[in-house]
Parts: C-alpha cells; structure tokens; sequence
C-alpha cells in the first residue's frame, strides 16, 4: 500500500471520529469507565501492598541474654542474628538501658529501684521479621543459640497478618481478573454496535474492490484514536480521585493513620507518567482490536 493510501485512509480513521459522534461518543465512554476502573484498582492494590508491608516491619522479637552470659557470646549471639537473612533492624539493649526505660514509665516510684541490690532488667536483642510466615523458623533457630535465655515473638499477630495479606491478594487480584474480563466483553460489544451502524458503507467499499486492509485500517486508526482519547481521560480522572484520597493521608493529625501502617504511600507524581502510558496503550490496544475484530463479519460479502 502506497504511502498516500496510508495517509488518507489514517485521516479517514480520524475525521470518521467526528462524523460518528454518537456511536464514538459511546466507544470513548465505555473506554474509559473501563481503563478508570482498572487504574483505581491496579493504584489500590499498590498501596494496599506497601500498607501491608509497614505492618509487617512493625512485628518486633525479643531476645533475653542468659544472666551472667559471657561478652564471647553475646558477640556469637548478634553475629548469629545478623547472618539471618530473614532478620533485620538488629538493636541490642543494655540492662541498664531496658533499666531507665521502664523508670521512665513508673514516673514516682521509679525512685524505688534505686534501692535495689541488683538490677532485674535482663539484656535484650531486638530484631524484625522481613517475612512473617517463617517467624516460627527464626523463632526456633534463634533459641538454639549458646546464651539465649527466652525468646518472645508475636505469633498471633503474625499469622493473623499473613491471613489478611493473602485475603486481601486474592480480593485484589478476583477484582482486577473480573474488572478486565467485564471491560473487554463490553467494549467488545460497543464497539461492535458502532461497526454495526455502518455495515452498508463496508459492503459498498468491497463491492467496489476495496481490499480488508484498506477498508479495516481507517477502524483501526479509529479504534486507537479513540483509545487513546479514552486514556488520557482515565489518566486525569485516576490523577484528581487518587490525589483527593491521598491528601487524606498527608494531614499534619497524621499520626493516628501511621499507626494503621497509612504512610510511605506512593505519590502520584512518582508513577505519573507510568499511568499515562499504561492508560493510553491499553486503551488504544482495546479499541483498535476490538474495532478490527468487529469489521471481520462484515467483510465476508
């Protein structure tokens, strides 16, 4: 095909936007409320991600030293805790440190445990978890090391994370399968209708000799064009609805959110351009094969 044929066949592609407003009108609004629906779910499960993540590394064990545990093994201790892959945030407390700590707490009576012998606050190790569903395994080899008296770890809290976690993946992840499933099927349907209306001015083009190529390819140019329009839109309304959700999270009286693990979340302009181009490609993906797809039926003359 010429270089000229390309060239008009793609500004008819464009100009049958206008002239078929109504049924383009349609195409473009199916679009969108498609790829918008599928960005808010995509942007959601993101942060639900990193939300999920900052409760995780909230989980902390506790390590008693052995009273009376040589510095040999406390060395060995903490050199064993940090050749743990699945631990991180090692912090080692004195006695006298776990000591003022908890005299901080007692405010009056504090003075009291300046009369005592000796001092009962035992030396402590504190790591975190990086994956909480072998806490129990960590849990268990840190208790085999020489000089280890007790170990605390917060095995509810734990598992009743990692079923959340996993409950919250596989909502995410039915919606968005549904969500895109529901989207093609409909635009599908859509588009199909706006080829429908123009089944005469097809069969007329290939009475005259026109070949598939050249009768699908100003769809095609229409079904992207359309697409594109589409994204941009879902681009820009995802934009407003995810700033205007995530200026919640911002406030100054924000740390009462953070207790719930609502910080580090991802800010829009980070990813801006990625959503740009995932909207545009997916909607000019959607309409251009869906258009071409639905011109299969009425070329058969």
């Amino acid at each position: 095909m010429r270089t000229s044929n390309v060239s008009y066949l793609v500004k008819k592609g464009i100009t049958s936007v206008w002239k078929n407003f109504v049924m383009s009108f349609a195409s473009f609004c199916i679009l969108l409320v498609s790829l918008l629906q599928v960005s808010v779910t995509v942007l959601f499960m993101l942060n639900v991600n990193i939300i999920m993540n900052n409760i995780e590394n909230t989980n902390e064990i506790t390590i008693y030293v052995k009273d009376g545990a040589t510095q040999e093994q406390k060395d060995h201790i903490q050199d064993v805790l940090e050749k743990d892959e699945n631990l991180t945030d090692i912090a080692y407390k004195s006695s006298e440190e776990a000591l003022e700590e908890f005299k901080a707490t007692l405010d009056d009576v504090a003075v009291l445990f300046d009369y005592l012998p000796k001092n009962p606050m035992p030396e402590t190790f504190l790591v975190r978890v990086k994956d909480l569903t072998k806490i129990s395994y960590s849990v268990a080899a840190i208790s085999s090391i020489d000089g280890v008296d007790q170990v605390k770890a917060p095995y509810e809290f734990a598992a009743a994370l990692v079923n959340i976690r996993d409950t919250f993946s596989i909502i995410i992840i039915a919606m968005l399968v549904t969500l895109i499933a529901v989207s093609i099927v409909v635009v599908s349907n859509t588009i199909r209708t706006s080829v429908f209306a123009r089944r005469e001015e097809i069969s007329i083009m290939k009475y005259v000799g026109a070949t598939n190529g050249f009768i699908k390819l100003p769809f095609f140019v229409e079904g992207m064009f359309i697409g594109v329009l589409a994204g941009c839109a879902s681009f820009g309304l995802a934009w407003f609805i995810y700033n205007s959700v995530f200026s919640l999270f911002s406030a100054e009286n924000f740390s009462l959110w953070q207790m719930f693990g609502f910080f580090n979340l991802i800010p829009f302009n980070k990813i801006m351009w990625v959503v740009l181009a995932a909207n545009c490609a997916a909607g000019a993906l959607l309409g251009a094969a869906g258009t071409v797809i639905s011109t299969g039926k009425y070329l058969k003359v």
